[in-house]
């Protein structure tokens, strides 16, 4: 597994921000997840430190999850997370589309 050594993309102002792909593959599973019927709104941010993919079930609510990428942690524990809708770390990985499989196996179901 090799480690990218290229600096996040950052805007003008310092924010961390996803890239091209990774807005892809992030959209891809949300297109499926709202096939499914499990998801219903999305909610992009970029921070000083981080950027953030939040997924919602209604548009009102908290997030069920946050896909979070945090540059800092790219050579320790992986920059990629998914985080639950209590803060519970989810997930953690040096690879977006590994972190994502988390969501293809059907382990996790919204239950009303």
């Amino acid at each position: 597994m090799a480690l990218d050594s290229r600096p996040p993309i950052t805007g003008k102002d310092g924010v961390v921000f996803f890239e091209r792909r990774e807005i892809d593959q992030l959209l891809r599973l949300y297109g499926r997840m709202v096939a499914a019927g499990e998801w219903r709104d999305y909610g992009m941010a970029g921070q000083s430190d981080h950027a953030v993919f939040s997924v919602f079930r209604h548009a009102a609510e908290a997030p069920l999850y946050r896909i979070e990428k945090r540059p800092a942690l790219a050579r320790k524990q992986g920059e990629w997370a998914v985080i639950g809708q209590g803060g519970l770390t989810l997930k953690r990985g040096h690879d977006l589309a590994q972190v994502l499989r988390m969501f293809d196996k059907g382990r996790f179901k919204v239950v009303d």
